[in-house]
């Protein structure tokens, strides 16, 4: 896996990063889950921002400042509900990463966290969305031209060592 990735476990809102991704609601209004901690952690006004871009659609990505937070940015995305795998949630999925990179690369950012997009009460499959987070992060550093550091933010202590096990299986592959 790419040196440039780093997994942690934590608090995404608390990091010193250019740019987050929040795992937003198709509202972008906030919820539950760390789009409601992003929303509380930001303050009013990225409510305000919020309403004027009018939602987002599914796998698609918007970005704002990111006000009360350590962070510069919030990216916001919309990944999809997991319906047993047969309505393209892996392609939407990969796009949630793929759109949130590219809106950080357009805004120069250089260091970005994501958490774990999906894999709450949207009932995306950790393992799975885990596989695909790691893989299109290190399909897209090779080509960056801002990003220099991507960090994946388990909340979960058990979502941390699923990831952990994601990037060695991803190692291991690479070598043979």
């Amino acid at each position: 896996m790419d040196q440039r990735i780093e997994i942690i476990r934590g608090d995404i809102t608390k990091l010193h990063v250019d740019a987050i991704v929040n795992a937003a609601n198709s509202s972008l209004l906030g919820g539950g889950g760390v789009d409601g901690a992003i929303h509380r952690a930001a303050g009013p006004q990225l409510l305000e921002e919020c309403r004027t871009l009018l939602g987002c659609k599914t796998g698609e990505a918007k970005i704002t400042k990111g006000y009360n937070l350590p962070a510069k940015f919030i990216i916001h995305t919309v990944g999809p509900i997991w319906q047993n795998g047969n309505h393209d949630e892996d392609e939407l999925l990969a796009q949630c990463y793929k759109n949130s990179l590219r809106a950080a690369e357009q805004n120069h950012v250089e260091s970005i966290a994501f958490p774990s997009i999906s894999t709450g009460v949207y009932g995306f499959p950790i393992e799975r969305a885990s596989r695909i987070a790691l893989r299109e992060m290190n399909e897209h550093l090779p080509h960056a031209q801002t990003i220099q550091k991507i960090i994946a933010v388990c909340f979960s202590e058990h979502d941390y060592r699923l990831y952990l096990a994601s990037a060695k299986e991803f190692d291991e592959r690479k070598k043979i």
